[in-house]
């Protein structure tokens, strides 16, 4: 036996894994991560299901529909999205910088660029859930969607892409702990006057202009026109969300720091 067999006429090969299985072995650690981790759990899970529950118990007068969860369900599957693309993602992201996992990380076989997508498989996999669980929660509420859900599934591509650039952007320039409040602060203000759940139209007139240009209204009232009122894909909305995707984008790619 020589020194560069093993017992059975096995040989070490010294080479890293095959591309695929290592994109493959991260993305499912993405997922996992977020699925163990509690406040993820409650920001990705937890909440958005409570709303929706709560808000298909207001009146019609309030929801101008009824049933209302047909009004409230396409805002939820918004919330699902800004929830893990922005908020998740921004704060876990800037905790792996601050504890130096992105750099180590980005060093071995898999890359900075495998990295990234392997952080934007796992979010699409976990909105997946998202939807799956909302949607069934919301059908046996009563709810009747209207529309292509094709559509309705590309919208929620691009609003992934809008946030997740966004949350990106925020995670590679502030520190971990500013990273945290900040998410947090606009996930809440988005939450309450950025046009997801309640429309922008039904805001001060004021408010109205800014809210629109938000990819939080635009994916917000995209949905609710194709799945409440049976619309065709929204191109305002696809152009207010691209035009976010594409900017933060750039502005990520010129600012992040992987350390």
């Amino acid at each position: 036996m020589t020194a560069s067999t093993l017992p059975g006429g096995l040989a070490p090969r010294p080479a890293a894994a095959p591309r695929g299985r290592i994109l493959h072995t991260q993305t499912a650690a993405e997922i996992r991560m977020t699925l163990r981790n509690g406040e993820q759990l409650l920001l990705t899970l937890v909440i958005p299901l409570v709303l929706l529950i709560g808000l298909s118990k207001l009146p019609e007068s309030v929801v101008s529909h009824s049933p209302a969860i047909d009004a409230v369900a396409p805002g939820i599957l918004a919330l699902s999205v800004m929830s893990t693309a922005f908020t998740g993602q921004a704060i876990a992201t800037g905790f792996e910088r601050r504890y130096g996992v992105l750099r180590l990380l980005g060093s071995t076989p898999l890359g900075r660029s495998g990295l990234l997508v392997a952080k934007t498989l796992g979010v699409l996999a976990v909105e997946a859930v998202q939807v799956v669980l909302v949607s069934a929660v919301a059908f046996t509420l009563g709810w009747h969607p209207q529309g292509n859900p094709i559509w309705a599934l590309v919208l929620l591509v691009l609003g992934t892409a809008a946030f997740s650039a966004v949350g990106l952007l925020i995670a590679g320039t502030l520190r971990a702990e500013a990273t945290l409040a900040v998410a947090n602060a606009v996930y809440l203000l988005l939450l309450v006057v950025g046009g997801v759940v309640i429309p922008a139209d039904r805001l001060p007139s004021a408010l109205q202009p800014l809210v629109s240009a938000l990819p939080s209204a635009a994916l917000g009232q995209g949905l609710r026109d194709m799945l409440l009122h049976g619309q065709g894909l929204p191109l305002g909305a696809v152009g207010v969300l691209l035009v976010w995707a594409v900017v933060a984008g750039w502005a990520t790619a010129r600012t992040f720091r992987w350390s």
